[in-house]
């Protein structure tokens, strides 16, 4: 069982609402913080060397904030920062998240009766050491035909 106060702090590279419930279920306090990258700019070929490209660049991204913040102490005690990534693979082609609403409804709706993979990764850097590892798991999803009704809930969930 996890403990209210760990012999380290955690940081949560990422604004997911899941990953932060998965932490907070589990008992552990964190920070939240966000790397502000454009994901659009690195293109891997394939999903599982993209994840891990775009999970190392959040936590780049928030080091080197950290780095500039003077936020990193050397007696700091160790503070682990997870960063993580997923893409969905349907048909081929890579799917990162829907950009508008219209979009996140074409997805929705073209995965109905159909199935589509998931590939995602988790990176973990310890921010006192630099020491880094992560991995990627991929798992293939089948769908039951997906109703208007359920299409729309779940738009109105991402969008707000």
């Amino acid at each position: 069982m996890a403990t209210k106060n760990p012999s380290f702090q955690i940081i949560l590279g990422s604004s997911s609402k899941a990953r932060r419930q998965i932490l907070a279920d589990m008992g552990y306090e964190f920070t939240i913080m966000t790397a502000d990258i454009d994901e659009k700019s690195i293109r891997k070929e394939k999903p599982e060397d993209l994840v891990m490209a775009l999970a190392e660049a959040k936590a780049d991204a928030i080091v080197q904030k950290l780095l500039t913040g003077s936020n990193l102490e050397k007696d700091a005690p160790t503070t682990l920062l997870i960063t993580a990534d997923t893409v969905v693979v349907y048909q081929g082609i890579i799917r990162e998240k829907p950009t508008s609403e219209k979009e996140a409804r074409e997805f929705i709706k073209g995965y109905s009766g159909s199935h589509a993979g998931v590939v995602g990764s988790v990176m973990v850097t310890n921010l006192v050491t630099g020491k880094r590892s992560g991995g990627w798991e991929s798992a293939e999803v089948y769908f039951h035909e997906i109703p208007d009704v359920v299409i729309d809930n779940l738009v109105l969930i991402r969008i707000t």
